[in-house]
């Protein structure tokens, strides 16, 4: 008899826990959804941009990046991303020292996921914007990278250059000219 109150002890517990319902003795346990963060579902990022044409960036102008990033730009190419191409700025020697992507008309969910791609939350630092965007940024092996995200929008900056200080005032730029 023991055996049998402690197991359906035991049943009623686990029931309750994992918010199951459960015909237990005759009576219906209510069913309680379960609530973490691990349980949240996550929108999958668009894929990374990749440069289409030789054209300049119709939101961000190569002598600003020149003074802000603190190099040369020799060349620079867009996406073929709409309504908002992704920017790619060059070195004269041809390498890639800036990179600018902007993502728009998202569910905020898929915004998110594409800061949190580009700056993860477990190795990047906490990076505001004013007017509400939030998101990244943390130096790289190969330079730095800020990201934000607001609503259904996210801007991500990535430089050669290692102070994140830099890819954050592109970063407010492009808000900014794109009246984000």
């Amino acid at each position: 008899m023991r055996r049998s109150r402690t197991a359906a002890g035991l049943l009623l517990a686990l029931a309750a826990i994992g918010g199951c319902a459960t015909q237990l003795a005759g009576k219906a346990l209510p069913v309680t959804p379960a609530r973490s963060p691990s349980s949240t579902v996550v929108a999958a990022p668009p894929p990374e941009p990749t440069p289409a044409e030789r054209a300049p960036c119709p939101y961000l102008d190569a002598g600003f990046v020149e003074q802000t990033n603190g190099q040369r730009v020799g060349k620079t190419r867009i996406s073929a991303d709409e309504p908002h191409p992704a920017c790619f700025f060059y070195r004269p020697d041809g390498d890639e020292q800036l990179r600018v992507q902007v993502v728009v008309d998202v569910d905020p969910a898929t915004a998110r996921a594409l800061v949190d791609r580009a700056v993860p939350v477990d190795t990047s630092d906490p990076a505001t914007l004013p007017g509400g965007w939030e998101g990244g940024k943390q130096p790289t092996d190969s330079g730095a990278v800020f990201a934000v995200h607001k609503d259904g929008a996210a801007v991500i900056v990535v430089s050669n250059q290692r102070q994140t200080i830099k890819v954050s005032r592109v970063a407010e730029r492009v808000i900014t000219a794109l009246s984000l």
